[in-house]
């Protein structure tokens, strides 16, 4: 619908009201309307699941069309990531939020800082959907409030063309709320739990779960010790859960992200159930660690498996758990996701120790071969080194090609003496291009980088910190802040405007006209940023 369509529509509904609306203005009304143009979150789902499902298109047909997103931990930081996207880019085309659950645990728990291990309130996931998309469509009402007041500027100085240039510029914005990948966890509890949980996420405005094959009590940190996964139907339960959420919400294009966690999961809290040889629950017991014994080895409360004639019996450790054999986890991240995408899930994630294109394309490549259109989640994540992990990446290339690297020593490659060396020249280079290296070679559809804006934070916190404590005083700020924030356009230096000043002025005129007491007047100090 149109700004003047929106006009007309309101202009006829007025007038049908014998002159008890008299006090209201159509085009009032429908600036307010074209500023809030979701209502729901379920509309922002569904919106945001029809863009997820034409990138995904887009990328079976040309890989570099991958998308990108940022971890965000607070509206605010979602905002601004949008906002400055629009400034650079012109469009926020493929790039998306990323909602990670090790930042709600760390930065929006009650309880406080909490380590990634499922313990902080549920309710925070949908919370701070909510949130970011509340902040979204701020940015939008804020961007179009300064629209359509430089229409009211042009009216008034008789600039017909440029007031029709900002009429099409308003029926033809592109708006802040792009899709969201959620992190679900583990599912926080059984199936009908994570049922529960994926309505309310979705309600919030949440189009892509993402949620691993982790024991739900047991859940740790992708790149920390001692994970567990569950068997593959347990898992598929929670998937189906997540579908039916879709469905009954009527979000038929939602996405499920499945992400496994076996690469460095060397445990399983049980055995799975098999009915017959080679089906999945054997397929998944055919990796524990086991002992052959004979019936008079047999040991009070032992657990055995038959398997070809032979009775097996698997390491159980003292905490209750079995013990996968070494050096399976590969095979069982191949297993994990061609049961994912045969069993309903969109995307698969595949959580591994270090970024290294060649280990996640070697997998994608077995995957690929079941299911051709399989496509990656893949976290960039700050748990890795990247610079110590590129430079030995180049080191060991090097060397294997017979070229002399005497003068670098592998295990001190962080060092910043290495920064201006050739190697360390070729290392950022394969850092910058890793993302399209990955999206060609890989089948990486979607690069995240679930925590960057906690680091950024504590990173500018801590510069600040040290100047404005520190001899440069006032300086500190005004230096390194304030001034760059001018020089480099960035919105927020006006933050009153910002945080909503000139969209609340709007208002008040809407409704008291001229003995509206607004803001912005002549003596807001925000006119010094003019």
């Amino acid at each position: 619908m149109s700004y003047q369509d929106h006009i007309i529509a309101m202009s006829q509904l007025i007038a049908g009201k014998n002159g008890t609306w008299g006090g209201i203005d159509a085009e009032s009304v429908a600036r307010m309307r074209v500023q809030n143009r979701f209502k729901t979150g379920l509309e922002i789902a569904r919106y945001t699941a029809d863009i997820m499902r034409k990138d995904m298109a887009a990328y079976d047909a040309d890989s570099s069309q991958y998308t990108q997103s940022l971890g965000c931990w607070h509206g605010f930081i979602g905002q601004q990531k949008l906002i400055s996207i629009k400034k650079h880019f012109g469009t926020t085309d493929r790039r998306y939020l990323y909602l990670s659950g090790w930042m709600i645990a760390a930065l929006r728990s009650d309880f406080g800082p909490l380590p990634d291990q499922s313990m902080h309130e549920k309710t925070s996931v949908p919370a701070l959907i909510e949130e970011l998309y509340t902040f979204l469509r701020q940015a939008d009402a804020r961007e179009l409030g300064m629209l359509f007041r430089d229409i009211d500027a042009a009216r008034a100085s008789g600039d017909k063309a440029n007031e029709e240039k900002l009429l099409d510029a308003v029926d033809n914005y592109q708006t802040h709320v792009v899709p969201i990948i959620a992190d679900i966890d583990a599912g926080f509890g059984n199936a009908e739990a994570t049922y529960l949980l994926a309505k309310k996420m979705i309600e919030a405005g949440a189009c892509a779960l993402q949620i691993e094959n982790q024991v739900s009590d047991e859940k740790q940190c992708g790149h920390q010790d001692g994970k567990v996964t569950v068997p593959h139907e347990d898992f598929l339960a929670k998937v189906r859960a997540c579908r039916y959420a879709f469905l009954e919400l009527g979000v038929e294009k939602g996405i499920i992200v499945t992400r496994t966690d076996s690469l460095g999961a060397g445990l399983t809290k049980q055995i799975a159930v098999s009915h017959a040889p080679g089906d999945l629950g054997d397929q998944y017991n055919s990796f524990l660690d086991c002992e052959e014994i004979s019936p008079a080895d047999l040991s009070n409360g032992d657990v055995i498996l038959n398997r070809n004639g032979k009775l097996l019996r698997p390491k159980r450790l003292p905490s209750n758990l079995f013990q996968f054999r070494a050096g399976t986890g590969e095979e069982r991240c191949v297993l994990d996701s061609i049961t994912s995408l045969q069993n309903g899930a969109d995307l698969i994630w595949i959580e591994t120790e270090k970024p290294h294109v060649e280990q996640i394309a070697g997998m994608m490549d077995r995957i690929r071969a079941v299911v051709p259109n399989a496509k990656l989640v893949y976290n960039n994540s700050p748990s890795f080194n990247w610079t110590l992990s590129f430079r030995q990446q180049v080191y060991d290339a090097w060397k294997a090609a017979g070229k002399d690297v005497s003068a670098y020593d592998r295990a001190k490659l962080m060092n910043v003496d290495y920064d201006a060396t050739e190697l360390g020249a070729e290392a950022d280079e394969r850092i910058r291009g890793f993302q399209a290296d990955g999206a060609k070679r890989a089948g990486i559809f979607h690069h995240l980088i679930t925590l960057p804006t906690y680091h950024t934070a504590a990173l500018s916190t801590d510069n600040l910190a040290k100047e404005y404590f520190g001899s440069q005083g006032m300086l500190g700020y005004v230096l390194k802040v304030q001034r760059e924030e001018i020089r480099q356009g960035i919105a927020c230096v006006k933050h009153q405007n910002m945080s909503g000043s000139d969209v609340g002025d709007d208002h008040k005129e809407y409704f008291a006209g001229e003995a509206a007491l607004k803001a912005g007047g002549v003596h807001n100090t925000m006119n010094q940023f003019a």
